[in-house]
């Protein structure tokens, strides 16, 4: 669980935090988000704590929870020396309230506030983070990122619901966060990894003890600036049921690993084995680092009953079944990394101006659109569409995988396309989720009229 905390209750905050990701639906009205500093337990000690910027001090920021239908309605106060905002990642429609300055928003100024409303139309896993075009890597890096759960009303039969935040962290040889957020390499390169990788704010690995032959429904996010999570189930089958919020038909990943890019969420079901002191892991695959354990679940107590076959929610009825792709927008982006310190990503040949260029296009609410994104650099980018949920398609035919996205990985040289519906009037940002790709000029807008 979180950890952080004010200096003078950095002992005390603990204990109160561990029902924070366990708790259910919270009760309706305005809850308030304060920006402020925090200290997290990032090196053993006799290590000092690291100072932190966190959400109530927090980091990542507490579980917010609701029940689906229900009004989202958060005050962030700002309490620290950077403007911010908040950005509800993947979260459809409602505009004004996407949180993404200077684009639909300003910034909330150091000592200012802001009103959050929207409603929760969606069940799913979220993340609420800043989104502040140029100074989101630094607000992410010192930690102002969290998670929202929106409940639906008849969840998946499980013994256990897990809400797990994954993150990675860079700090310098006095344990403080490294403050190189406009880096060169980063900007240009796979963006800013952190070597310390941490699971709900503390360091990996984290043990969990639940009963042997538990069920348990594991909802799962990458909330690190730039990391692609490529993570393996060990002795456990597990089955994804739903993809950046939206459920979909179980199925079992390849190899018993899920690519987790930044921002991206996953939820998933999978049974514990049913021998006293058996263990199944989750482990941090790597091809430029050895593999590292992220989290062990450990069977242990009295047995849970059997369940019959795994069962994802109901599918969302508020997304098309099909969309037409012959009647849709189409535009390709051609995405080159800066050639020099200081420099921006092109699109489509030219320097971007990013939020304060020209729109990518306009469409009437209801066009279908088909993105495809060329990349040209030597690391990948994840491209995001804000406010909506969109299919990758397949690279040889008109087909697509049969779950939603909201970000798509593009690998090094390769181009990807993605489909949907721009039923949410408004401007609506599609950038790197790499956030040191985004600061250098990786983003852009489009217009639902």
């Amino acid at each position: 669980m979180p950890i952080a905390c004010s200096r003078r209750s950095f002992l005390g905050g603990v204990a109160a935090t561990l029902v924070a990701l366990e708790a259910r639906a919270q009760a309706p009205g305005v809850r308030t988000l304060e920006a402020r500093a925090g200290l997290l337990r990032l090196l053993p000690e006799p290590a000092a704590p690291t100072d932190v910027w966190g959400f109530d001090g927090w980091s990542p920021g507490p579980l917010l929870r609701l029940r689906q239908g229900d009004e989202l309605a958060v005050r962030l106060f700002n309490r620290l020396e950077k403007p911010l905002s908040l950005h509800w990642q993947g979260m459809r429609g409602d505009n004004a309230m996407d949180g993404v300055a200077p684009l639909v928003q300003s910034a909330v100024p150091p000592g200012g506030e802001f009103l959050y409303r929207r409603k929760a139309a969606d069940a799913g896993l979220f993340c609420y983070r800043p989104s502040v075009f140029g100074s989101t890597p630094e607000l992410m890096a010192r930690g102002l990122k969290g998670l929202l759960v929106v409940d639906e009303p008849e969840p998946p039969e499980a013994d256990v619901d897990l809400v797990m935040a994954l993150d990675d962290w860079r700090l310098d040889k006095d344990g403080k966060v490294e403050g190189d957020f406009d880096a060169h390499a980063a900007a240009a390169g796979q963006g800013r990894i952190g070597p310390i990788v941490a699971v709900d704010g503390k360091p990996a690995p984290s043990i969990r003890e639940f009963s042997p032959g538990a069920r348990v429904r594991l909802r799962l996010a990458n909330l690190a600036n730039a990391r692609i999570m490529f993570i393996a189930f060990d002795n456990a089958q597990p089955f994804v049921v739903a993809v950046d919020s939206q459920p979909c038909d179980a199925f079992e990943p390849v190899r018993r690993t899920i690519p987790a890019a930044p921002g991206a969420r996953f939820e998933l079901m999978f049974d514990l084995p049913r021998e006293e002191g058996a263990r199944c892991r989750l482990i941090l695959r790597s091809l430029a680092e050895p593999d590292r354990e992220l989290v062990a679940f450990v069977s242990k107590g009295p047995a849970a009953p059997a369940r019959g076959p795994i069962v994802a929610a109901r599918q969302n009825p508020l997304l098309p079944p099909a969309i037409r792709l012959e009647t849709a927008k189409k535009l390709d982006l051609v995405l080159e990394p800066p050639k020099a310190p200081g420099g921006r990503w092109s699109i489509n040949g030219a320097p971007s101006k990013a939020y304060e260029g020209p729109a990518l296009l306009k469409v009437k609410r209801g066009t279908p659109i088909t993105f495809g994104f060329v990349n040209r650099a030597d690391s990948a980018v994840v491209m995001h569409v804000h406010g909506h949920a969109a299919r990758l398609l397949h690279d040889l035919d008109d087909g697509w995988e049969p779950y939603w996205r909201n970000g798509v990985v593009v690998p090094p040289g390769k181009t990807k396309h993605i489909a949907f519906i721009a039923d949410s009037p408004g401007k609506w940002a599609v950038h790197d989720d790499i956030l040191e790709h985004e600061a250098a000029g990786l983003a852009g807008w489009f217009e639902v009229e």
